[in-house]
């Protein structure tokens, strides 16, 4: 019989964007595809950068059925592992769920970068959706050049955040960035359900696509 997969999720652990908003993890991506592949009995992995609870963003608290529904992905976001000492070697698959807070800390932070790296390196699976490509930023090929220099991506679109009304609050704007490391940035309209793939990685546009990107990780990894 073969292996479960092994999938590792990389949340954000950051709170706020300014004193007047509050935000964290968008929960619909990371419970949606945490469902999708508990349901196909991968062993999962949910990290954050420094372990421990992590914030969800209050704007995408479920409802109360949805709540029960996701019960068990509420549970592992109280008690995260650290990313340090964490191995791309260990894993099959990579993903990045987004929500704001992503744009603080996991666009800079360097063990994760690391250990993208590392999971580019040993050709496995990359996927983020909505603003987790944020966290691809700043990681690099073993060549030196961006993880995504070339590759054929999406990511929140600079329109859907000035639709948001948040734009002005963010340290960059996500598709601007992307594009400005060499990416090739598709788009769709506003909130539409989009994902791409090239090669080993994958990402999705915004919440909406939280369950079709689960699907296409499947996929890869079938």
């Amino acid at each position: 019989m073969a292996q479960p997969r092994r999938i590792l999720m990389v949340v954000t652990g950051h709170d706020r964007i300014d004193a007047e908003h509050q935000t964290g993890i968008w929960f619909e991506e990371f419970a949606v595809p945490y469902q999708a592949f508990k349901e196909q009995g991968w062993q999962i992995t949910v990290a954050s950068p420094r372990g421990g609870s992590v914030p969800v963003d209050p704007r995408s608290e479920p409802k109360e059925e949805e709540a029960q529904k996701y019960a068990e992905a509420r549970a592992q976001l109280e008690n995260t592992r650290p990313l340090t000492g964490l191995n791309a070697a260990d894993y099959d698959a990579i993903f990045l769920p987004g929500g704001h807070g992503v744009m603080f800390d996991l666009a800079e932070d360097t063990t994760l970068h690391r250990l993208l790296g590392d999971f580019e390196r040993q050709g496995k699976v990359i996927a983020a959706v909505c603003h987790g490509p944020a966290g691809l930023v700043g990681a690099r090929r073993d060549d030196g050049q961006p993880l995504v220099a070339g590759k054929t991506i999406t990511a929140f679109t600079d329109e859907e955040e000035r639709a948001t009304g948040l734009d002005k609050f963010m340290p960059f704007l996500l598709e601007t960035r992307l594009r400005e490391l060499g990416a090739n940035f598709v788009t769709r309209p506003n909130w539409s359900d989009h994902v791409e793939r090239d090669g080993r990685l994958i990402t999705g546009q915004n919440p909406q696509s939280s369950a079709s990107i689960a699907r296409a990780v499947i996929e890869a990894l079938s």
